[in-house]
């Protein structure tokens, strides 16, 4: 099953705009700041619930009743959103916004008018860079790249400005218990005596001794981290980690306001199905550590699971897509440590000549070498 089950009806969400109580202009959340601030009159505003040991109180959901459709109608909301017919990337956008560019692959869009059902995000990981700092990042970034064109980085710093993009995830609790058998290998070493250029040579060649081994391991999972988006490639997202899930603030939407959010795609049935996988690799190495010896072998394991919960979370990257000589390049940068990803090209003259040099190099050497013999 893909997606989420039908959900009981729920009432829209308001769009993630914020008036200034002073002038009336939209508040935008201010990273460097941490809290809203007006740039017509530059009031500000804080953020309610937003504090110290925040995370603390997110609250977790209970995964089987989500499956079945018994979340509470308050955990549901209904937002705008528009598919990208380039990259399939859903992305929320303001009441008053009928067209625009694919932050994802800046391709031209129109936006839809209809509205998006979902599990409403539990918590936040409010964006920490600005976004000066983390073009700067990218900067740096492309600067470090060999064999890329000489323009590109000159043309990514005249660029539009970067998206910054709430991307979501799901995280996954569980608490498992897993009965296995196998074997525990111990290394022994026989004596042999070999030939060796007409000469005996005594050797020691290890053997290993199996017995059989059986036993129970058990471990509390928290915050298995799934990526719940198809728009980037996840080689990216990975590369990205690792967040601060400490830091998490409970969601409110004031956290969204001047900022994009997506929409997952990944429903929350196949995000644990990727979670679950995560996890087996974990009792693997749990069930070879706890059989012990020099090698091991698991011949079954039984893992039972309990107490499965779960949030949707969203989660800050800044992203810039790039059309640099017909071909589109995308950028990630993450929101609260900088760390860089992308695509990127590659300078066929730059190789050539790299190529050449090397040609050249190499030929000197040789006939250095053909000379001193």
């Amino acid at each position: 099953m893909s997606g989420m089950p039908p959900l009981t009806p729920a009432q829209p969400t308001s769009d993630h705009r914020f008036p200034c109580d002073n002038c009336g202009a939209d508040f935008r959340f201010d990273p460097a700041k941490g809290r809203l601030i007006c740039d017509h009159c530059g009031n500000t505003g804080t953020i309610e619930g937003a504090g110290d040991n925040a995370a603390t109180h997110i609250t977790e959901l209970d995964y089987h009743a989500a499956l079945n459709a018994n979340l509470p109608d308050i955990e549901i909301e209904e937002t705008r959103v528009s598919k990208c017919p380039n990259c399939a990337a859903e992305v929320e956008f303001d009441g008053d916004i009928h067209a625009t560019e694919c932050p994802f692959c800046a391709t031209p869009v129109v936006t839809d008018t209809g509205s998006h059902r979902h599990i409403k995000p539990r918590g936040v990981l409010p964006f920490a860079l600005t976004e000066p700092h983390a073009r700067d990042a990218m900067n740096s970034w492309l600067g470090s790249l060999w064999f890329a064109p000489g323009g590109l980085q000159d043309y990514a710093r005249k660029g539009r400005s970067m998206q910054g993009i709430y991307v979501p995830y799901w995280t996954f609790d569980a608490d498992t218990r897993s009965a296995y058998t196998g074997e525990r290998g111990t290394v022994y070493y026989e004596t042999r005596t070999v030939m060796r250029d007409g000469k005996r040579e005594t050797v020691q060649v290890p053997k290993v001794r199996w017995r059989r081994a059986r036993g129970t391991v058990a471990r509390f999972f928290d915050d298995v981290l799934v990526l719940a988006s198809t728009s980037l490639p996840k080689r990216f997202t990975d590369a990205l980690e690792p967040w601060d899930l400490s830091e998490m603030e409970p969601y409110a939407p004031e956290f969204l306001a001047g900022f994009r959010a997506e929409g997952y795609a990944i429903g929350l049935e196949d995000g644990f199905v990727e979670a679950r996988s995560y996890m087996d690799r974990v009792i693997a190495r749990d069930i070879k550590f706890d059989i012990g010896g020099d090698r091991q072998r698991i011949h079954t394991v039984d893992t039972r699971l309990s107490d499965i919960t779960f949030k949707h979370v969203l989660l800050p990257v800044w992203l810039a897509a790039y059309k640099y000589r017909g071909e589109t390049y995308r950028f990630v940068v993450n929101g609260r440590t900088g760390r860089v990803q992308g695509e990127r090209p590659w300078s066929k003259g730059k190789i050539a000549l790299a190529v050449l040099a090397g040609l050249i190099v190499a030929a000197v050497f040789g006939y250095v070498m053909a000379t001193q013999q």
